[in-house]
């Protein structure tokens, strides 16, 4: 009787996600409609926030990783030592291929192929903020891809937990040994906030609440929770793709072309990059239930942080902060792209092993 409850949810969501491209695509033509029809109401949210991380989408977030964080035993954590290699490829990925293949495709494209295009005093800042987008690995929405995926989580979340840690040390030598810049200024008031807004609260809460309900009813109480908290968890993608194109809304009618050529080696460096990552992983034997989210570790980025660096560094108004919002942008079509790719290749990968 326990399981009836949570099988209609999950079956319902089942169907919902299966026209998950369809929701994303209308949401953000909605997003670009209502930002460019209520300018006004989109920058009031905007500016709801601190040290550039907005608090409404900062809510919607935990609304999205809460569910997922609620799955996570804590005590089965030591066993993401079995999965060294998935951590290892992931590590490379992000911070030995990820900004330097970011700064050869920004070159040849926005640089040397669409320069003719674009307006010849933004070029370079174009490319700088490609860099500060591709140096900083993502966090919290990681939790979301390796969701959908059937990612393992516990691996999901001691990976994301060590990218945190070296973006603390990685981030400014990185960035500026790429843009050639003597000293970079780390936006640390937006790092830390993000780090303790989007894991360490949510965690502590889900923890809380897990071992709460653990404790009340058991696993069959635990699966009721997850199952209505499921659709919870996509409405919120949702409703923060509306927000993310709303906010840009102008943006996108005023310059579409630029931004659609920024867009390419963007999305050229997420496929490359996330096929980089999961052809390793099956090469080193690494089991697809954490492939498949050191992939998507390996492709996206924490876009929060690349653009309060840009904004930093180079202005508001600059071409490194537009450069960074439209990986913002493309941020959640393409890494739900690339979600729908590892699942539908998952027989594929797992020959290897067979």
């Amino acid at each position: 009787m326990a399981t009836v409850p949570a099988e209609a949810p999950a079956s319902g969501m089942r169907a919902f996600e299966r026209y998950l491209s369809l929701w994303v695509a209308l949401c953000i033509l909605a997003g670009i409609g209502l930002g460019h029809l209520l300018p006004d109401a989109f920058a009031r949210i905007a500016s709801a926030e601190i040290a550039r991380v907005n608090l409404i989408v900062a809510g919607l977030i935990w609304l999205m990783i809460v569910p997922m964080l609620l799955k996570i035993d804590f005590g089965a954590l030591g066993s993401v030592r079995q999965h060294w290699k998935g951590v290892a490829v992931t590590l490379f990925v992000n911070w030995a291929v990820k900004p330097f293949s970011m700064a050869a495709l920004g070159t040849i494209f926005l640089g040397w192929l669409f320069a003719p295009l674009l307006p010849k005093e933004e070029i370079s800042t174009y490319i700088a903020g490609l860099i500060l987008l591709a140096a900083a690995p993502c966090t919290a929405m990681v939790f979301v891809w390796s969701n959908l995926c059937d990612g393992e989580p516990t691996f999901t979340l001691s990976q994301v937990a060590l990218n945190d840690v070296l973006m603390v040390f990685l981030f400014a030598p990185l960035v500026g040994l790429l843009l050639g810049v003597a000293s970079v200024t780390v936006p640390w008031a937006t790092l830390l906030l993000s780090v303790g807004l989007y894991i360490v609260v949510p965690v502590a809460v889900a923890q809380v609440l897990r071992r709460a309900v653990l404790a009340s009813g058991g696993r069959a109480a635990l699966d009721r929770l997850l199952a209505a908290l499921g659709p919870v968890s996509l409405v919120a993608l949702l409703t923060t793709l509306v927000l993310l194109f709303g906010f840009q809304g102008e943006q996108i009618v005023r310059k579409p072309a630029v931004i659609a050529l920024i867009a390419v080696p963007i999305l050229i460096q997420v496929y490359c990059n996330a096929g980089i990552a999961y052809w390793l992983s099956r090469r080193l034997g690494v089991a697809w239930c954490v492939a498949a989210p050191a992939a998507l570790i390996g492709a996206s980025n924490f876009f929060e942080l690349a653009v309060a660096a840009a904004i930093s560094l180079f202005g508001l108004k600059s071409g490194a902060a537009l450069a960074t919002v439209v990986g913002v942008l493309v941020e959640v079509p393409v890494m739900l792209s690339v979600v729908a790719i590892v699942r539908r290749t998952r027989g594929w990968y797992e020959q290897a092993a067979s």
